[in-house]
């Protein structure tokens, strides 16, 4: 279960982060490190 959360919020952060070069914004920076970092360590651990 852990691994598929891990892989779903990496996924999440890969389209938060094509949605970053559309809009500049510092919020978003932040959510997309928070998920990619939880996602890898969901999914690797």
């Amino acid at each position: 279960m852990k691994r598929m959360l891990g892989f779903i919020l990496f996924w999440i952060a890969i389209g938060m982060a094509i949605m970053f070069f559309m809009r500049n914004s510092f919020l978003a920076m932040l959510v997309i490190l928070a998920c990619l970092t939880l996602g890898y360590n969901l999914f690797c651990s």
